[in-house]
């Protein structure tokens, strides 16, 4: 645990200075074009090298040192910080500068975070998984407290610059913490001895891994619906919505990051403490409906920053709860030696739909629901007196598009029994016939 806090400390830091910089290009970006498609192809092109990378990035986790890969996802990411800058202080900087740097940021995660949780479960033990995924969860949703409301006190002081010299600091804070740290190699098991072979052989591995057991491959299935409902809206079309219907308030966009940020440090902290469920399956199952059902429909008929406030709270309170959850299951399912390649596996599959879900969502918020929302639109009369009309109305609409499809996908996961009993049962009811099918395929 010590090694453990120590880490989780260095990322907390880097953590901040991340946001910092994407809340603050983010504005800049939305002030160049105004328009929802520029913001939701930032996230589209986050994903797609993460998404590229993934399974390459599996085998590198498993054969190499742990915290190495680490180290080097994070010094990459600072170098592309260190771009950024030189970029704008030459008055150089443009769209398609911000796209590539994402692009190649997410490259670089496709390799740290399998790292990150691998890492895990040799530095601690089992019945410590539910609170330390707690804990990480508590960084990220503190980093999203911190870094909206301290960017925009700096962008007033000094400007953008300055956002990313405080960046560039707190990638250099987590590097030291993780270069004085110790990972253990992960003790060999049968699974990971017999899974050695080939580069390429060993990159399927994952995939035919995830396959053969039928739990993991349903609750994998459940994550992407609940990855693509959440990228159509809450990470594709939230701030440009909030900006829209606040006449370009940014204090009011930080205001609600805000909140997000905060209500998941309480989520992360009561998971920190409790643990989180004894059937982890509730957390992702039950957390995730009671999410999408009262945090997006919120979203979708607030026209007020009150509204969003209580709606940026319920949705993302239950996020620790889902994610820590999702986490524990996989780390106590799947033996140490190949994690970073069942992980890479399962972070490519349960990605996929991000870059999806944003490349639709700038057009359907733009083109679609947009001008159709407006007075006189084609579904202002049937939806106007739920979301309103004018500006922002469309996005608006879409949020009670995703509160109804995700809500429906998590409970939905009930009606699996190999998803309801993935914590009662051994994961593998696939049996020796199906595992030779995936092998003989595999090969």
């Amino acid at each position: 645990m010590k090694t453990f806090l120590a880490i989780w400390f260095g990322q907390l830091v880097s953590m901040t200075g991340t946001a910092m910089t994407r809340f603050a290009l983010l504005t800049w970006a939305y002030r160049q074009t105004g328009e929802a498609t520029t913001l939701a192809l930032l996230g589209f092109f986050s994903y797609i090298l993460y998404i590229a990378f993934s399974p390459i990035a599996g085998v590198v986790v498993d054969r190499w040192d742990r915290r190495t890969v680490m180290l080097a996802g994070d010094l990459s990411a600072g170098l592309m910080t260190v771009g950024m800058l030189a970029l704008y202080l030459a008055d150089g900087l443009q769209i398609w500068h911000l796209y590539l740097a994402e692009a190649l940021t997410g490259a670089f995660e496709a390799f740290q975070h399998p790292a990150y949780n691998a890492a895990i479960t040799t530095l601690v033990p089992e019945r410590q998984y539910g609170r330390v995924n707690g804990l990480r969860s508590l960084a990220y949703s503190s980093s999203q407290v911190v870094a909206p409301s301290l960017a925009g006190v700096v962008l007033v002081a000094v400007g953008l610059p300055g956002v990313m010299m405080i960046d560039i600091a707190t990638f250099l804070i987590a590097t030291l913490t993780l270069a004085q740290a110790r990972i253990p190699r992960p003790a060999a098991t049968a699974e990971g001895q017999a899974s050695r072979g080939k580069f390429w052989q060993e990159v399927r591995f994952g995939f035919r891994y995830v396959f053969a057991r039928r739990g993991l491959l349903y609750l994998l299935f459940i994550f992407m619906g609940i990855n693509f409902a959440a990228s159509l809206t809450y990470f594709g079309v939230l701030p440009a919505m909030i900006l829209a219907r606040s006449g370009n308030d940014e204090l009011a966009l930080a205001g609600v990051q805000s909140v997000l940020g905060a209500a998941g440090v309480i989520g992360g902290a009561l998971v920190s403490a409790w643990g989180g469920p004894k059937r982890r399956v509730h957390g992702v199952l039950l957390g995730g409906a009671l999410s999408f059902l009262f945090g997006d429909l919120m979203f979708g008929v607030g026209q007020s920053l009150p509204v969003w406030i209580g709606a940026g709270f319920v949705s993302a309170v239950f996020i620790p709860l889902i994610v820590s959850s999702d986490r524990a299951i996989w780390q106590s399912k799947v033996e140490p030696d190949v994690q970073g390649r069942v992980f890479a596996a399962k972070g490519m599959l349960q990605q996929m739909p991000y870059p999806i879900g944003y490349l639709l969502a700038g057009p359907l918020a733009d083109r679609l629901f947009g001008p159709a929302m407006m007075p006189g639109g084609a579904l202002a009369s049937v939806f106007g007196s739920l979301v309103g009309t004018g500006p922002g109305a469309g996005m608006g609409l879409m949020f009670l598009c995703t509160s109804l499809i995700g809500t429906t996908v998590c409970l939905g996961g009930y009606l699996i029994p190999a998803v309801r009993r993935l914590d009662l049962d051994d994961c593998d009811w696939a049996g020796a016939k199906w595992r030779g099918i995936t092998e003989a395929v595999g090969d």
